[in-house]
């Protein structure tokens, strides 16, 4: 009798585990039955239902492998949750189970799909590096479908990977015409100005809305800026394109074109500052325009115009016009200084000599600086800031370097900024330049100009004798805050 319930026991048992089993197998076969459906669904292109069935698949492949994590399936499983989630764009979560592949045993067309997912989810979480190993495993797939997919995103990944040679080489054979812009910009990247020139015409021609035509530009900008320029004009009919967009586009060809033609450049900017809406970058073109012509100032009565104009620029809204109504401010601000900076003034020198570095680095206007510093040597002779600003001058606008080095000499033997051009000590220097900060500090416009002294010698603050020197191009920089300490 105890024999019997043994047997029977057991027998119960072994149909528990076979039922076990059965059900397992049974879920696992309904998953991938989900899973084939919505791959039809893709082909058939009804994406709606494709994302619901992806859906039930990570439903089911949940409910596998909480019950039956030890079952040889269960990796299987796991790879086709992942491979729904890759479907549905959430690579976060499907990156590290796909990411295991080599771990587990699959057929080979689980393998090559799993693959192609992580690749693109790789791309998608900004990684073309990690893509490049996935999309190799595929690009030789006897699946034609599968190999063209591959090869189209292996060259992608290759081309985001700055490899342009190489993504080159797949794309001249690949027909797949979503391949277009990354031919463009490979083609861009290996120097083939004309040939990429030739498909973006083409491309053009077929209003292909597939390409960021200024990622192509500026590709095409790193390596030839005429090129590039020539592209945008080919662009700038697309009436599809928003005003700033345009605008955008032409401005920054107009700063790619300025180290290689400069009329060029010039016409650009023309030509958005007289496009009619008022875009942040037709503002800036203009505001560029502005600074332009006030480069060449030479007096202080010279900057009324610019003035109003920048107070027109100043209506608008953007940050352009922003920096055009500090720009004015500033302007103002130098223009006093016809009455605040008169040799009957007390600590008018001091103001001559800031209201000069304001119009070298805020207004960018080198001739009328020269002028302001040559202005103080010549109002205020006795003023220890005199030898500074004559030697800012020369420095910015040499003239007569032989006999100005004598008279420098021969005037201020005991200067601290002369001590310290020619390579001396300079006994009261720190004493001069903190009550130089500490006036501007006391100005109304509260901003004070700093101004550290230079680099000990500096040979290139004064052109040796019977040598011209020209300024350093950085001096005159945006922004820059090199000031002369003489």
């Amino acid at each position: 009798m105890r024999s019997v319930r043994r047997l029977a026991g057991r027998g119960l048992l072994a149909c528990a585990a076979l039922l076990a089993g059965c059900v397992y197998y049974n879920g696992m076969y309904n998953t991938n039955r989900l899973a084939n459906s919505a791959r039809r669904a893709e082909r058939d292109g009804r994406p709606s239902e494709a994302q619901g069935l992806w859906g039930q698949v990570i439903t089911r492949a949940d409910s596998l492998i909480v019950r039956h994590p030890q079952s040889k399936y269960a990796d299987q499983a796991s790879v086709i949750r992942a491979l729904a989630l890759a479907r549905l764009n959430q690579c976060p979560d499907a990156v590290g189970p796909l990411g295991r592949l080599d771990n587990v045993q699959l057929s080979p067309d689980l393998t090559e799909e799993a693959a192609l997912a992580l690749g693109r989810c790789q791309l998608e979480l900004g990684d073309p590096r990690l893509a490049n190993l996935a999309f190799a495993r595929v690009v030789n797939s006897a699946d034609s479908t599968r190999r063209r997919e591959a090869r189209y995103r292996y060259a992608r990944a290759l081309r985001m990977s700055g490899r342009y040679d190489e993504a080159l080489a797949l794309l001249r054979d690949n027909r797949d015409a979503r391949g277009r812009a990354d031919l463009l910009l490979s083609l861009a990247g290996t120097g083939h100005v004309k040939d990429a020139l030739a498909v973006a015409d083409s491309a053009v021609a077929l209003h292909d809305s597939s390409i960021v035509w200024d990622s192509v530009v500026v590709a095409l900008g790193r390596q030839d800026p005429r090129a590039a320029s020539a592209l945008v004009t080919r662009l700038g009919d697309d009436p599809k394109a928003p005003p700033e967009s345009r605008a955008r586009r032409l401005y920054d060809d107009a700063v790619r074109l300025e180290p290689v033609d400069s009329a060029g450049a010039n016409a650009r900017y023309l030509q958005v500052a007289r496009m009619s809406r008022a875009t942040e970058s037709a503002t800036r073109a203009r505001l560029h325009l502005v600074r332009q012509a006030m480069s060449g100032v030479s007096t202080l009565d010279d900057l009324a115009p610019f003035a109003d104009s920048l107070a027109l620029l100043g209506r608008q809204t953007s940050s352009a016009a922003a920096e055009a109504t500090a720009l004015a401010a500033e302007i103002t601000r130098v223009r006093q200084l016809s009455d605040s900076a008169r040799p009957d003034v007390p600590q008018g020198d001091l103001r001559l000599f800031l209201g000069a570095e304001a119009a070298r680095d805020s207004l960018r206007a080198p001739q009328l600086a020269a002028a302001l510093f040559r202005q103080v040597g010549n109002d205020w002779p006795l003023s220890p800031y005199a030898p500074k600003a004559l030697l800012a001058a020369q420095l910015i606008e040499p003239v007569d370097v032989d006999s100005e080095r004598a008279r420098l000499d021969s005037l201020y033997p005991n200067s601290p900024y002369l001590a310290l051009v020619r390579g001396e000590d300079a006994p009261g220097y720190r004493v001069l330049e903190d009550s130089l900060k500490a006036f501007a500090a006391r100005q109304p416009d509260g901003n004070a100009r700093r101004t550290t002294p230079p680099p000990r010698p500096r040979e290139d603050l004064v052109p040796a004798r019977g040598q011209r020197r020209a300024p350093p191009p950085s001096e005159a920089a945006p922004g820059n805050r090199r000031h002369v300490e003489q």
